[in-house]
């Protein structure tokens, strides 16, 4: 007999929790037949639950599962009820993979996950159905009349005063910029060009900036610029602080992702990167996102722990 494929089965597991959760311990036989699946493999499903939920892994983040006298209940941990931020990205994959849940034979079409949804893609302004009709949705959109105006501008040498959002930072600025070249790398559009306000080159995507005012001053373009002026999505700079970090596999697409000086493999599959970076709010989301997975060697090794405990303190009343 062939082993079912894992993904099948992670499908399934997906429609059944959020249905047996919405209903006050329903049978096993009930659940058996609403998802056409044997009770051997229901309860296999079931029992992986009991180890599903969040680092560190405590009973307070896992799911809770009863089973008795041939009913079952599940029971989320109180992580789940956190409020979710998602940005327009996660939000639209959120809606893409519930509808495919949905699809998965017994889910309840008009049950929690299926409202929830529909409400999830009236916010994104997604009409009913575009899903499954295969229409195109343009995320993280630059505002109205922005690349126009910054291509009109680099063309005919003459500044821009933009409001913008620093990702790095996390901190709104208004800018007056010299436009020199605006260019799409890896599905964004970014503009480079000298920045009067900090007087020196900057790079600038253009989905962050708010607001945009076309002057009428001219600029000179420089005979020669260092790699933003080129068009390189980031160039760090000599003098920026050094960071070391010891990846583990999980964590190898830090590597591979992000601009670095050097790469070294060690034992047990570890590889130590070394970066450069002075942007601390993006040192943080990065230290934060790999978790115990990535181990700072060299720059300020408590930063992860401070960055954590300011996001946990915003979810106290």
């Amino acid at each position: 007999m062939s082993r079912e494929a894992a993904d099948a089965r992670l499908g399934r597991l997906l429609a059944i929790v959020p249905w047996i959760a919405s209903h006050d311990g329903p049978t096993l036989d009930e659940v058996c037949r609403r998802f056409g699946v044997a009770e051997r493999d229901l309860l296999a499903d079931l029992n992986l639950l009991f180890m599903c939920g969040v680092y560190p892994f405590t009973p307070d983040v896992l799911i809770d599962v009863n089973i008795a006298d041939g009913r079952v209940w599940i029971n989320m941990a109180d992580y789940f009820r956190r409020p979710l931020r998602l940005n327009p990205q996660e939000a639209l994959a959120l809606v893409a993979a519930g509808r495919a849940f949905l699809a998965v034979p017994g889910a309840d079409p008009e049950g929690a996950l299926a409202t929830a949804l529909d409400k999830l893609q009236t916010v994104l302004a997604v009409e009913p159905g575009a899903l499954d009709d295969g229409l195109e949705v343009e995320l993280g959109a630059v505002a109205p009349g922005v690349l126009d105006a910054l291509r009109s501008a680099a063309r005919d040498r003459t500044k821009v005063r933009i409001d913008y959002y620093s990702f790095g930072r996390d901190r709104y600025s208004t800018r007056l910029v010299h436009p020199w070249r605006v260019f799409s790398s890896g599905g964004q559009w970014y503009l480079s060009g000298w920045c009067e306000t900090v007087a020196a080159e900057r790079l600038f995507r253009l989905d962050r900036i708010v607001s945009l005012y076309a002057t009428s001053e001219r600029f000179e373009l420089p005979p020669e610029t260092t790699g933003v002026g080129r068009g390189a999505v980031y160039e760090p700079g000599p003098d920026e602080p050094v960071w070391v970090l010891d990846l583990k596999p999980p964590a190898h697409w830090i590597a591979e992702q992000y601009p670095n000086d050097s790469v070294e493999a060690r034992p047990d599959g570890i590889l130590r990167v070394r970066l450069r970076s002075s942007q601390t709010a993006w040192i943080e989301r990065l230290l934060l996102r790999a978790g115990d997975q990535l181990e700072v060697v060299q720059g300020d090794v408590t930063l992860a722990g401070v960055a954590a405990t300011r996001l946990l303190g915003r979810y106290e009343p």
